[in-house]
């Protein structure tokens, strides 16, 4: 059991699973501590901390745990999806069948004349051998080691799923405490994964776009080429809305054109497309990668690419940042876009000041080294091909390329589009070192160019493309590149299915 890591944040569940020869470790000492980086990459993780929600530090452990390259339990995927109730309920129609009355009528259960039911899962078994069926569908679903689902009885017979639910040893029942050992044993010893396959339908792009979005990532003059040009090439274009989520099967392919976020319904739809086995792009796994900075730093980090000094600092690091980078400091939230939630500190009354601020919204932040240059590079890749090069000024008088105003104005830089061939060869080709790090999607690598050669600030999982902006060179050409990367994928798919 040597490459499995026991991950917990109280004291008595780390003595609990010692005492049952699984070998914890404080989830701190994971995180940030002195052999943070010292566990083989084909480790395996079991995150047994009671938090689980979005930027907890049971979250940031299944993050980390993926820039590591460690395989992990449950993943960001399952403790987000488990934290929404609308894609419970579209999941929970995978668990819903005649099967379930049958099941939960089983005398066995003693539970005639409730109206709430609750089942323990661990890691796909169940104490009510009854029930493995459903506990072994909800695990496939949400791979988690602990799960509470949750039935209700709808009528006089009927019983539905009404909410699924990650649980932590805390409540964990006294009575089920050797079962759940018994199953993490098995889990730790014979893994068991099943693989499900989708078929593409016709060749339909939904392009989905938010008309309110002051800083959406493709304007309406690109909108409108992505339409025009992909009915030259036969491929059907269609906006689509936040509001439209149910319709997502009736095309086989998503392009979101919307700023993503993992906390978001950007994510939710590129989930949903994905298992309905839609051509996707921006991917779920895409979002989930880039959007956060603290994964996306400790990502770069470990495969040695060039990034400023950076420290993934939680309340008490914040002195060991100033020593490492000292000032002045950029300090950033995990998943901020378009220079929002990017603060700069000169002293450490505002890296203490801001760093409060900041900590109000995550429990860790990304510090990095400052590090001034005129213009920022953005290298735009698709499918592992270099596609454009912009360079994006700073706004006047200020540090950011995108500068946000208390009134709520907006300023932003200047920019110059050139063909990729004139970039610096070496940042292109760290752009595509950093690029196919996430997937073989489309992203904008940022970098600036220092006496040191490139160093990369972040990897965008939706580059902007607008009119006149990163088309300036290619023009229609971007369109179809882009639009061509669809046509391809969904070729292949329709082949497959023949």
């Amino acid at each position: 059991m040597s490459n499995w890591i026991f991950l917990a944040e109280e004291k008595k569940d780390i003595d609990w699973l010692n005492k049952h020869g699984f070998k914890a470790i404080h989830v701190d000492d994971y995180l940030t501590g002195p052999n943070a980086h010292s566990a083989k990459k084909n480790s395996q993780v079991i995150n047994l901390c009671r938090s689980s929600k979005y930027l907890s530090i049971g979250y940031y452990a299944s993050l980390l745990a993926e820039a590591r390259g460690h395989k992990n339990i449950p993943s960001v995927r399952t403790q987000l999806d488990v934290s929404r109730k609308g894609l419970i309920r579209l999941r929970s129609e995978l668990l819903e069948s005649a099967r379930i009355k049958k099941l939960l009528d089983a005398e066995a259960l003693k539970i005639e004349g409730q109206t709430r039911f609750e089942l323990n899962v661990y890691f796909g078994g169940s104490v009510y051998s009854e029930l493995n069926e459903i506990a072994r569908l909800a695990f496939d679903e949400f791979p988690s080691p602990m799960l509470k689902i949750i039935f209700k009885r709808r009528g006089a017979k009927e019983w539905s799923l009404d909410d699924v639910r990650l649980m932590s040893l805390a409540k964990l029942p006294k009575e089920e405490e050797e079962f759940f050992i018994e199953r993490l044993t098995r889990f730790t010893t014979q893994r068991n994964r099943k693989k499900r396959t989708k078929a593409p339908a016709r060749f339909d792009l939904a392009i989905l776009v938010n008309p309110e979005e002051k800083l959406a990532p493709s304007d309406e003059g690109a909108i409108k080429k992505f339409e025009r040009i992909g009915k030259s090439m036969g491929l059907y274009v269609e906006r689509i809305e936040k509001k439209d989520y149910q319709r997502i099967s009736e095309f086989d392919a998503l392009f979101i054109r919307e700023t993503t976020g993992l906390n978001h319904y950007t994510y939710r739809f590129a989930k949903k497309a994905e298992s309905e086995g839609l051509v996707v792009i921006d991917d779920p796994q895409s979002i989930l990668r880039c959007t956060n900075k603290v994964f996306l730093a400790e990502l770069l980090n470990i495969n040695h690419l060039p990034t400023p000094k950076t420290v993934i600092a939680g309340p008490q690091d914040l002195s060991s940042a100033e020593k490492m980078i000292g000032y002045p400091m950029v300090l950033k939230i995990p998943d901020g876009s378009f220079s929002r939630g990017v603060e700069k500190a000169n002293n450490r009354e505002e890296l203490e000041s801001i760093a409060e601020m900041l900590f109000e919204q995550s429990e860790l932040i990304l510090a990095q080294e400052f590090l001034y240059t005129e213009y920022d590079w953005r290298i735009g890749i698709l499918n592992g091909r270099p596609l454009f090069a912009c360079q994006y000024f700073m706004s006047k008088k200020n540090w950011k390329i995108v500068e946000h105003k208390a009134d709520g104005k907006i300023i932003e830089g200047g920019f110059t589009t050139m063909p990729v061939e004139q970039a610096p060869p070496d940042v292109v080709a760290t752009a595509l070192a950093a690029a196919n790090l996430i997937g073989d999607g489309l992203y904008g690598v940022d970098m600036k160019q220092t006496t040191k050669g490139p160093v990369i600030i972040e990897v965008n999982d939706n580059p902007n493309l607008d009119s006149g902006v990163e088309d300036k060179y290619l023009q229609d050409q971007l369109y179809r590149e882009v639009l061509g990367e669809f046509m391809r994928r969904l070729e292949i798919r329709a082949l497959s299915q023949r």
